[in-house]
């Protein structure tokens, strides 16, 4: 094999900035995180996040990282109510909600919600304070579980354990999520989103709980192929 095309970048050489741009554009696609808190004034905050992905089954938890502002190196919105609450929602970004999802992206004042300024809908949770998105055929309550400091305290990773799914029933049979119905989004490097693609289906080698997709089920309906994807148009 041949190592003359490959660039490496050793990690003594990397600022902050370079790192950012290459695990950015290395580690895709990742799920975007549209996550919902509440300040101290009873304020709801709406920002996405896509260094975010699930992190346990048994209770289910999911994790999702949250830098400090760039420059001023200030806490976020969002870092800020999950540490003193201890609660939010994790919404699934899709391609239905995209552009109200960027759009609430903007570093909106603290005192501003970004719910109203957007116009976004919200239902009322059942466990957490923390309202969730209408927008969202997926919406996650979580209680804050664990907070970890990151690497030189730039990164805080904030892990939640989901107390309660709340499942469109376009997307969910009371059986499984349908990926292809939800049409979620994914973040890549720089200003660029991603829907699903070509779909690749391969039954599952190794036993997942339930056997669902496993290749020794063959009679599983989710080792079939999966139906192509429609235009939404």
């Amino acid at each position: 094999m041949n190592d003359d095309r490959y660039t490496c970048v050793d990690r003594d050489a990397l600022d902050t900035e370079t790192a950012y741009r290459l695990i950015v554009g290395c580690v895709v696609p990742r799920p975007v995180a549209w996550i919902t808190t509440v300040d101290e004034q009873g304020r709801v905050n709406a920002a996405p996040f896509s260094s975010f992905n699930y992190v346990a089954t048994s209770p289910p938890m999911l994790a999702v990282n949250i830098a400090r502002r760039p420059g001023s190196g200030g806490v976020k919105d969002t870092a800020r109510n999950i540490e003193r609450s201890g609660e939010f929602v994790v919404n699934v970004a899709t391609e239905h909600n995209m552009e109200l999802m960027h759009r609430s992206a903007a570093e909106f004042p603290p005192e501003v919600s970004e719910i109203e300024a957007l116009g976004i809908p919200v239902l009322a949770s059942r466990h957490v304070r923390a309202p969730r998105i209408a927008l969202s055929p997926v919406q996650m309550e979580c209680r804050l579980d664990q907070v970890v400091r990151l690497g030189r305290g730039i990164n805080t990773l904030y892990i939640g354990e989901v107390v309660a799914f709340h499942l469109d029933r376009e997307v969910y049979d009371g059986h499984r999520v349908d990926s292809v119905a939800l049409r979620p989004i994914a973040r890549l490097g720089g200003p660029l989103y991603a829907g699903l693609g070509e779909i690749f289906h391969r039954p599952m080698l190794q036993k997942p709980p339930g056997g669902e997709g496993w290749a020794g089920d063959p009679a599983s309906p989710a080792t079939k192929p999966t139906k192509p994807m429609k235009d939404p148009s």
